[in-house]
């Protein structure tokens, strides 16, 4: 299994990029936001990755952090899933907003993913709302920062790491919260509502937000 892969970027095309590990071409399909935050051809980047082996196909899908690939993982345990959606639900949302949207019940905002009916979108919350907490706390792992590579070529320079200090807020809390004896899914809900209403917050102001829409008689 092919589970992160660090190189330099030689193609980037519409919905993939080509990544050159030693000089090995790698084609790896990415959603548009992941696309969108990967540097141009010559640089370094380094790529969560999962392999999706069919009797008649071979692909790979990146992802820039391991939170962002848990969720493919389970978009695609979702019956009507397949890598297409999940990839499409991911570039519309981003793992963070996703968590978020789960938690919350908000099936409208995964129906915006291009291919995503509302059936569809409902079966997903439905499906993953219990096990949203343990993607969101993810969100502690690093995100797939570029490396250089040491061969004969001359070192490509690393570009810049995408700013995970919310999704790594939110993970905290819930942490917090657990700690505390609320059910994971419950936290989730007042977290992802909290975070919400307030993107730029940290831990404390998250946990503070959290238990007051926790409070009894709200």
């Amino acid at each position: 299994m092919i589970g992160r892969l660090a190189g330099v970027i030689v193609h980037r095309g519409a919905d993939h990029v080509v990544l050159d590990v030693r000089g090995v071409g790698y084609v790896v399909h990415v959603s548009d936001r992941v696309l969108a935050a990967l540097p141009g051809p010559g640089e370094a980047a380094t790529l969560w990755t999962e392999l999706l082996v069919r009797e008649d196909l071979m692909q790979l899908f990146g992802f820039l952090s391991l939170a962002e690939k848990e969720w493919h993982r389970l978009l695609t345990s979702v019956q009507g899933v397949g890598a297409k959606a999940s990839t499409a639900i991911l570039g519309a949302l981003g793992a963070e907003a996703l968590g978020r949207a789960i938690a919350l019940g908000d099936w409208s905002a995964v129906a915006k993913a291009k291919g995503v009916g509302p059936k569809l979108a409902q079966r997903v919350v439905a499906e993953l709302k219990d096990k949203a907490p343990a993607a969101m706390a993810l969100a502690h792992a690093p995100a797939a920062a570029p490396v250089l590579i040491e061969d004969d070529a001359a070192p490509a320079a690393p570009a810049a790491a995408p700013r995970v200090e919310s999704a790594s807020a939110s993970a905290e809390a819930l942490s917090a919260l657990g700690n505390l004896g609320y059910a994971p899914s419950e936290a989730a809900a007042a977290v992802a509502e909290a975070a919400g209403e307030a993107p730029e917050a940290d831990t404390g102001a998250l946990v503070r937000a959290a238990l007051k829409l926790l409070a009894p008689g709200r």
